[in-house]
C-alpha cells in the first residue's frame, strides 16, 4: 500500500469532522439497507400512492411521542381485530356466533371516527346476517350496524366467500341510519330529545363514547365491548376477521398526512432513494469530468479546444431552469433526473482538473516516462491520474449532496418521480395542502431535516479530505 495513501488516510481519520461524517454515512447506509430489505421495490405504486391502503389511518394525525411533552394526552389511534369466536349456540333456524373486541377509553378526547371492517366472510347456503353493537362502561347498549352479506351468484359454488381481496368497511360516522338509533338512545338513557339531524352535527362519536355534560358531551371513560353477532344458517359459516378502527389524534412515529399515509414510511423510503441519486450522479459525473479533464490537459491541441468550448457552453446554461424544462418535457422519472444532473454536472470538474494536469504535465517524472517510450494512455493513467486523484475523490463527495439537493428541489417543484416517495415530494405535497400555514409541522420539518442531514453528511466527509488535498491545511504535529 502506498505511503502517500496511508498518510492521507491517517490525516483524514484524525479529523473530528470526517469521523462525524462517516458516522452519519453509516447511519444512512444502515437505514437504507433496512428499508430495501423490508419494503418492496414497488412500494410507491403499490402502497404509497394507493389511498385504499391508508383508509384505516387517521388524517393529519400528530406523532405519538408528542404525548410525552403535553399534559393533556391526545387519543392514540387504535385498530383492534379478532378472529376468535367467543360464543356459539343454536337458536331456531340459526347458529349464533359472537366476536368480541374490548376498547379501553382513557383519554379526555373523543375518537375522530369509527370504522367497522369484515374480512373473508364464508357461508355455505343462505347469506348470513351480521349485527354490531357496543356495551358501554355504564352497561347501556347501542346497536351500531346491521347488514346482510351479499347473496351468491348463479355461477358460484359453495363455500361462498366475500370480502377476501378487499375488506368490507363501514364508516359509522357517515351512516344516516345510525343518527336515528343514537337519537332514540339519548331519549331512553338521558331523557334528552335531540333530532337525528342534530345528532349528526354533534358527532356520532360523542354520543357513543360520551355522556351529556352542561351544553355538550364529555368522554365516558372505561371499557367498551364491541360485539359482532353472526346469524348463520350453516354451522360452518364464519367471519375471518372482525376489526374496529378507533380514529385517534396521534399515530405512529412521524404522524400522517392528509391522505392518512404514514409519514415515517415515506421518510424511511427516502433514504435509499437519496443515497442512490447522490452516489450514481456523483460517480458518473466524476468519471466523465475527470476523464475529459485529464485528456484535455495532457493531450492539448484541438482536442483540448473542443472540450473546453463544450465546457464553456454547458457552464453558461443555467442549471435549475434547464432541469425544470427537461423534466417537464420528458417526465419526472428518476432515471431522467439522474441523466440530466450528470449531463450538466461534469463541465466544472473538467476545467479544474485540466489546470492541475497542465502543472503535472511539466514535471520531471512525466518527461522521464515520455523518454522511455510510455504511451499517452499509460502516462495519463499511471502518472497523471494519481496526482489529481485526491482532488477528484473530494469533488465526487461534494457532488453527492448537490445531487440530493437538486432532486429535492425538483420534487418540491412537483417535477419529481411520482411513483417513488422522496423527501422533496413529501415537502411539496405538504406545502400544496397548506401544512405550514395550518401548523402541521410534523409534515414539513422531518423531511426538511432529512435533506439537511444527508447533505451535511457528505459535506463533513469532504471537509475531512481538505487537509489530504491541500498539505498547507494539515496540522503541525
Amino acid at each position: 500500500m502506498s505511503k502517500y495513501f496511508i498518510e492521507g488516510l491517517s490525516e483524514f481519520w484524525a479529523s473530528k469532522t470526517s469521523k462525524m461524517g462517516l458516522a452519519f454515512l453509516l447511519i444512512i447506509i444502515i437505514i437504507s439497507m433496512y428499508t430495501l430489505f423490508t419494503f418492496p421495490l414497488d412500494y410507491g405504486t403499490r402502497y404509497w400512492n394507493n389511498p385504499k391502503y391508508w383508509a384505516d389511518n387517521p388524517k393529519i394525525a400528530m406523532p405519538e411521542w408528542i404525548n410525552l411533552f403535553v399534559g393533556n394526552k391526545f387519543l392514540e389511534h387504535n385498530i383492534l381485530s379478532t378472529s376468535t369466536i367467543q360464543k356459539m349456540y343454536p337458536s331456531g333456524a340459526y347458529y349464533i356466533k359472537t366476536y368480541e373486541i374490548v376498547y379501553d377509553l382513557m383519554a379526555d378526547q373523543f375518537p375522530t371516527f369509527i370504522t367497522l371492517k369484515f374480512d373473508n366472510v364464508t357461508f355455505f347456503s343462505r347469506p348470513p346476517t351480521i349485527e354490531v353493537l357496543v356495551i358501554r362502561p355504564d352497561n347501556s347498549t347501542i346497536n351500531l350496524y346491521k347488514f346482510v352479506v351479499e347473496p351468491p351468484l348463479s355461477t358460484e359454488e359453495p363455500p361462498y366467500s366475500r370480502y377476501v381481496v378487499e375488506p368490507k368497511r363501514i364508516m359509522l360516522s357517515g351512516e344516516p341510519q345510525l343518527s336515528l338509533v343514537l337519537s332514540n338512545f339519548l331519549l331512553d338513557k338521558y331523557n334528552l330529545s335531540i333530532d337525528p339531524k342534530d345528532v349528526a352535527e354533534i358527532g356520532y362519536e360523542k354520543v357513543i363514547f360520551g355522556e351529556p355534560y352542561e351544553n355538550g358531551f364529555k368522554p365516558l371513560k372505561g371499557k367498551y365491548v364491541f360485539t359482532t353477532t353472526l346469524y348463520a344458517r350453516d354451522v360452518r359459516d364464519q367471519i375471518g376477521t372482525v376489526s374496529i378502527v378507533i380514529g385517534g389524534q396521534v399515530y405512529g412515529l412521524m404522524g400522517t398526512d392528509i391522505l392518512g399515509r404514514d409519514l415515517s414510511q415515506g421518510l424511511l423510503f427516502g433514504f435509499p432513494v437519496a443515497l442512490l441519486i447522490g452516489i450514481v450522479v456523483s460517480v458518473l459525473t466524476t468519471i466523465i469530468g475527470a476523464t475529459l479533464g485529464i485528456v484535455s490537459g495532457y493531450v492539448g491541441g484541438r482536442v483540448d479546444e473542443i472540450i473546453q468550448r463544450v465546457c464553456d457552453v454547458m457552464n453558461n446554461i443555467p442549471q435549475l431552469p434547464i432541469l425544470i424544462f427537461l423534466t417537464f418535457i420528458f417526465g419526472g422519472k428518476l432515471w431522467i433526473i439522474v441523466v440530466i444532473l450528470v449531463l450538466f454536472g461534469w463541465p466544472s470538474l473538467v476545467i479544474v482538473v485540466r489546470s492541475m494536469v497542465l502543472q503535472a504535465k511539466s514535471s520531471s517524472f512525466i518527461e522521464a516516462a515520455i523518454s522511455v517510450g510510455a504511451s499517452r494512455w499509460r502516462i495519463m493513467i499511471r502518472h497523471v491520474f494519481p496526482q489529481v486523484a485526491p482532488y477528484i475523490l473530494a469533488q465526487m463527495i461534494f457532488f453527492t449532496p448537490s445531487a440530493i439537493l437538486a432532486e429535492a428541489a425538483l420534487s418540491f417543484l412537483g417535477l419529481g418521480d411520482p411513483s417513488i416517495p422522496t423527501w422533496g415530494q413529501i415537502l411539496e405535497y405538504g406545502f400544496r395542502n397548506g401544512a405550514v400555514f395550518l401548523g402541521y409541522w410534523w409534515w414539513v420539518v422531518p423531511p426538511g431535516l432529512m435533506i439537511v442531514f444527508s447533505a451535511i453528511t457528505f459535506v463533513f466527509i469532504a471537509l475531512g479530505f481538505e487537509p489530504v488535498i491541500n498539505p498547507r491545511l494539515r496540522r503541525w504535529r
